[in-house]
């Protein structure tokens, strides 16, 4: 037997613009994610004599099978790399499912690493991103992580400096919403504010929270708060207590603030601890 365990990071959008839609229904996006210390644990073993792909987790929800993203990466592993041998892949569950910010992908993107490393395949990060990429738009990104900008479908990334110290505060809602349903709608819409990509990159580069602050946007945001009213109520006391900014990530439902003082953000987690389901309070990785 064989065993390695990761953690799994969960991401933040710091921008995210839809440029259009292709011909195939995937829209183009631009957008920059940022890697946060908020994670899973995801445990793969691998038994070289034995066979199938056994998922567990500590969420009684979750689906196990085919509809879990870490099921579906080792069984893409062995498809492409014909190696034989069962898997037990075993996922603590610590980011919110269905929240925007990337867990699925995340437990997928470390089920490839793992395997490419507990099997010898050395297939590496590029040929890893490939196979992502036919699982996730944001699998490559999570297979790589720290700060990117994201273009294409998201699977064209391009390293950032990442941003700076500060304090995270996730905010979630007790609901999920869907990704597809929010992309179909975005497309009856205009009007809405575009991030400054541009003057959020120079903000990283020179380590400056205010323009990074200024540019930031997430335009399926008014999707989601058309939709969500309390998005917007979170967005207002994230900002109320402290935040420089606070913006949702993905396509929601998570709001995030984003704290330069470390006692402003401690005190706006006590503030809305228990007020909405899940509040985690985390930094950049």
């Amino acid at each position: 037997m064989k065993r390695a365990t990761f953690k799994s990071y969960a991401k933040i959008n710091l921008t995210l613009d839809v440029i259009g839609r292709r011909p195939d229904g995937y829209h183009e996006v631009e957008m920059i994610m940022q890697t946060t210390s908020l994670c899973d644990t995801v445990s793969v073993e691998l038994d070289e004599a034995g066979e199938g792909i056994t998922v567990e987790t500590n969420l009684p929800f979750l689906p196990v099978g085919e509809d879990n993203l870490a099921y579906r990466a080792a069984k893409l592993f062995f498809q492409e790399t014909g190696l034989g041998g069962g898997v037990r892949i075993s996922l603590e569950k610590h980011i919110p499912v269905g929240a925007g910010l990337a867990g699925g992908s995340s437990n997928c993107a470390v089920t490839l690493k793992a395997l490419d490393r507990l099997t010898g395949a050395g297939l590496g990060i590029e040929r890893l991103c490939e196979m992502g990429a036919t699982l996730g738009a944001d699998v490559p990104y999570c297979l790589l992580g720290g700060a990117r900008l994201a273009r294409g479908i998201g699977e064209k990334l391009s390293p950032l400096p990442p941003l700076m110290p500060c304090h995270i505060l996730l905010v979630k809602p007790a609901f999920s919403i869907s990704t597809k349903q929010v992309y179909e709608k975005i497309d009856s819409r205009s009007g809405f504010r575009r991030p400054d990509t541009e003057a959020v990159i120079r903000g990283l580069e020179q380590g400056d929270m205010g323009k990074i602050a200024a540019g930031m946007a997430n335009v399926l945001e008014e999707v989601s708060i058309s939709d969500y009213p309390v998005l917007a109520e979170v967005k207002q006391k994230l900002t109320s207590l402290g935040a420089v900014v606070s913006q949702m990530s993905g396509s929601g439902p998570t709001v995030f603030g984003i704290f330069t003082d470390r006692r402003k953000a401690v005190n706006a987690k006590n503030e809305l601890w228990g007020k909405y389901k899940t509040v985690y309070l985390c930094k950049p990785v």
